[in-house]
């Protein structure tokens, strides 16, 4: 761990709650929130960081959009209250103007900013159709000149965030890291599966701990963590430099917490009760409200994530699909309450008269 130990302490200011002291466990190991776009809105990474998350990335910033001073896309930069720095991932295929605009975010986000990440493992459609995304692993001289021009025109360093390959079965991940790493790299995020599977299958481990023998920069390894002995699994299997954490912070911010203490060799955290899932949720919507007014459409995915699996939200769903305001919210939220009260006193009742 000695090389992740010296990037630590070179990047020690991106992450501020980061324990990077030498210790028989895993305690130098950063664990970040990946970036996931319709996801990682300022409220979400505010309550990540209560939660303890080393690191938060804002959702992918489109370049070209930046490019045309699109004030919704400059929006994705703001930071929440609590995020002293933040990684802001980048998209898009053109060299120059990826370069331009990196340099534009660092000058406005000053210390603010740990670094520039280059988003090149995106698989979704509208993305790829581009040449964005995990698309530009099939175009890896683009790639390069991708990151080497934004490497000249920032001081903060770059970094790539990409998969084992675009094609089904694919497998160029060391090849690619390599050329990135010669490209200006300073670090690179792997997900194990290729574009082609999405989310689909099992995340290959194995493809991470090669790139972390095939490179001299950091890895950060990503994918299928789900929990705090996932999170020293993979570090143990791959020798990774940082754990990422998508899809199943998704509703479970407290996933941090629980990550954290098993990579320090503690006890994990108990799962929140359903009481504080549902005081989360209000949080979070009351947190975009604060800052989006009454219309809070968007909140309904990041509800019904907190939700899932309580006695009862299945039946608040279609509520919840109709809800626009916090008060709707609160309200299908102080239901489904009422509802998980009622459902375990007449379980309790059947419980207790089928033992008379």
């Amino acid at each position: 761990m000695g090389g992740s130990m010296n990037w630590l302490r070179k990047f020690a200011a991106a992450y501020p709650s980061a324990d990077v002291s030498e210790s028989p466990a895993h305690r130098d190991v950063p664990v970040l929130l990946a970036p996931m776009a319709g996801v990682n809105d300022l409220a979400f990474r505010q309550l990540c960081v209560e939660c303890g998350v080393d690191l938060t990335y804002t959702e992918m910033v489109s370049s070209k959009a930046l490019s045309f001073a699109n004030e919704k896309t400059r929006h994705l930069l703001d930071r929440a209250p609590n995020e002293k720095r933040v990684a802001v991932q980048l998209f898009g295929h053109e060299p120059a103007t990826m370069a331009r605009e990196a340099a534009w975010v660092e000058e406005q986000m000053g210390d603010a900013l740990a670094y520039i990440d280059i988003n090149m493992g995106c698989p979704a459609r509208k993305i790829v159709k581009k040449g964005d995304g995990s698309a530009l692993m099939t175009t890896p001289d683009t790639a390069c000149e991708i990151v080497r021009q934004v490497s000249a025109a920032v001081e903060h360093p770059v970094t790539v965030k990409f998969r084992k390959g675009y094609r089904e079965g694919e497998d160029i991940a060391v090849e690619f890291a390599r050329m990135i790493e010669d490209a200006g790299a300073s670090a690179v995020a792997v997900h194990g599966r290729t574009a082609a599977q999405f989310y689909s299958g099992a995340a290959d481990w194995d493809t991470v701990a090669r790139v972390k023998s095939a490179v001299s920069i950091p890895v950060i390894g990503n994918g299928d963590v789900r929990g705090g002995a996932d999170a020293v699994a993979i570090v143990e299997r791959t020798g990774c430099d940082a754990v990422m954490i998508g899809r199943a912070a998704q509703g479970d911010p407290w996933i941090f917490a629980r990550v954290k203490a098993a990579l320090q060799g503690g006890e994990e955290p108990a799962s929140p009760t359903v009481e504080e899932r549902v005081s989360m949720a209000h949080r979070h919507a009351e947190i975009l409200s604060q800052r989006m007014g009454n219309n809070l459409v968007y909140m309904r995915k990041h509800v019904m994530w907190y939700l899932h699996g309580i006695p009862g939200a299945a039946h608040a769903r279609g509520e919840l699909n109709r809800c626009v305001t916090l008060a709707d919210f609160d309200r299908v939220l102080e239901g489904l309450l009422e509802d998980r009260s009622r459902i375990e006193a007449e379980e309790a009742a059947y419980l207790g008269k089928a033992s008379v």
